[in-house]
């Protein structure tokens, strides 16, 4: 491993002055994407296919099993992301905060991708998707806070930028490996296997911040239970930021959950894993084509909520679009709105997120709260769409709801105070 002399000189409790370099940003990026590749494999293409073979034998439909597995997932990731986020923040171990995190939880994750690709019921297919949503959170949780930890305000945004295209190109990269390897073990075990060695080049070429023994706090159950409380009141500009994230992320998650279902159900697509595959590239091409520019955009005009407003307003149109224009043209029309408009929210609603925290100390722990309202709405999707879509007027109800959702978190972006 080699020495980065930013790494060694800085304290990690200062606000980051030194602007990273590229190398920085790109192993740290991939090693983003590797993360994404590990959850939407599963969560695009092979988890559905299990829940259709498996679907039978419980006396539930495909939709239903599916469901439950995500939402069981989904509870563990809520748990996971702020618990190891805390402990990243506590950690004083030689190679850093995160850094021990990052590689522990992807080794944790890939051995159980590989769990799954042998599941032969429900139970274990539960429980490998738990364990991964686990692992995988750990060094989720890791990989965010060293943004605040080591990049400037003002390069936040092109930074989440970089991390919002590795993130497209992660979900596209797993659903690809999920499609093209020829049968769901050999997706999972494809899957498993790019997620580790993502995250090796920032491992072996970034040496982390360490957090000195005597900055962390005497260690309590009580006092570390207790420091998940952030109150809406003291840090109010906080609370509204998540609650703009969760609105427009539980928009998008009723948009993913049933798409193979919606493509074979309602538009009776021949081969709607191959639909998947390509609706997921177009809204990646054109996410890619927003995402980092609106990032740098944002830093250079030091203004984060008429990106955030604009681009949630766009999302709920378009989504609104697979409601109103139920066609394959139409899919692919939304898929790239939706695309545009996804990729300007990654990168700025990232950087404003770093500009609320309210402490250096607890960085790690308040990214992973923020970070629940990215895992809460794949609990809250399948409880809203199943009922909606068995009986409350399918996926033309959905999608409008979901339009509706994501309109409501653009507006309310605006509440926020203490950031342009």
């Amino acid at each position: 491993m080699t020495t980065d002399a930013q790494a060694e000189q800085t304290d990690p409790l200062a606000e980051p002055r030194e602007r990273v370099g590229r190398g920085w940003t790109a192993s740290l990026s991939l090693a983003n994407g590797a993360i994404w590749v590990g959850w939407y494999g599963p969560l695009q293409i092979l988890l559905a296919l299990q829940a259709e073979d498996f679907a039978p034998g419980t006396g539930m439909s495909k939709e239903t099993l599916l469901a439950w597995v995500t939402g069981a997932g989904a509870v563990v990731s809520l748990a996971a992301n702020p618990f190891f986020g805390a402990l990243s923040d506590r950690t004083t171990a030689r190679w850093g905060r995160r850094t021990p995190w990052i590689v522990g939880g992807t080794a944790g994750g890939a051995l159980s991708l590989l769990l799954l690709a042998g599941a032969g019921g429900l139970w274990t297919m539960v429980l490998g998707w738990c364990l991964v949503q686990l692992a995988l959170n750990a060094a989720f949780a890791a990989i965010t806070a060293a943004v605040p930890d080591r990049v400037p305000r003002l390069q936040r945004g092109s930074v989440g930028g970089w991390l919002g295209a590795a993130q497209i190109l992660g979900v596209v990269g797993g659903t690809g490996l999920a499609t093209v390897t020829g049968g769901v073990g050999a997706g999972y075990a494809a899957c498993a296997v790019f997620t580790m060695a993502g995250v090796l080049p920032y491992v072996l070429r970034h040496r982390d911040l360490r957090l000195p023994p005597q900055a962390r706090p005497p260690w309590s159950w009580r006092a570390f239970a207790a420091g998940f409380a952030l109150s809406p009141r003291r840090h109010p500009d906080l609370a509204w930021a998540w609650l703009t994230r969760f609105l427009i992320n539980l928009s998008n998650a009723l948009v993913l959950l049933y798409l193979l279902y919606y493509l074979r159900d309602r538009l009776h697509y021949p081969d709607p894993g191959e639909g998947v595959l390509i609706l997921t590239a177009v809204n990646g091409l054109t996410l890619l084509a927003t995402v980092v520019v609106s990032g740098v955009w944002s830093d250079r005009s030091g203004r984060r909520k008429p990106f955030v407003l604009w681009s949630g307003a766009l999302m709920a149109l378009a989504t609104a679009g697979l409601a109103a224009w139920q066609t394959w043209p139409g899919a692919i029309v939304a898929a790239a709105l939706l695309g545009v408009g996804f990729g300007v929210f990654t990168s700025v609603d990232f950087a404003l997120m770093t500009d609320v925290l309210p402490t250096a100390l607890d960085r790690g722990k308040d990214l992973g709260v923020i970070n629940v309202a990215n895992a809460l709405p794949q609990v809250a999707a399948p409880v809203l769409a199943a009922p909606i879509v068995t009986y409350l007027g399918g996926y033309r109800a959905l999608y409008l709801v979901a339009a509706v959702i994501g309109a409501a978190g653009a507006v309310l972006v605006r509440q926020i105070r203490g950031v342009d």
